[in-house]
């Protein structure tokens, strides 16, 4: 039997969908604020909140800088 990765905790998020996630205003990479639980766009000036370990990537759903 196979095993599964172990999932991360609760108030992270997955590494492997940090690497592919982009700003979608942007298309620039994201930055990871693990405190804040948010994803910062520095060229956007915008952090995208991270609920229960699921980025929401809605710009308006996003705090500006």
């Amino acid at each position: 039997m196979t095993e599964k990765p172990a999932a991360p905790p609760a108030n992270s998020v997955d590494p492997r969908l940090l690497e592919v996630l982009v700003c979608p205003v942007t298309h620039g990479p994201l930055d990871y604020d693990r405190k804040a639980q948010e994803l910062v766009s520095r060229k956007a000036r915008l952090a995208y909140p991270i609920r229960d370990g699921v980025p929401i990537m809605l710009p308006e759903e996003a705090r500006k800088l």
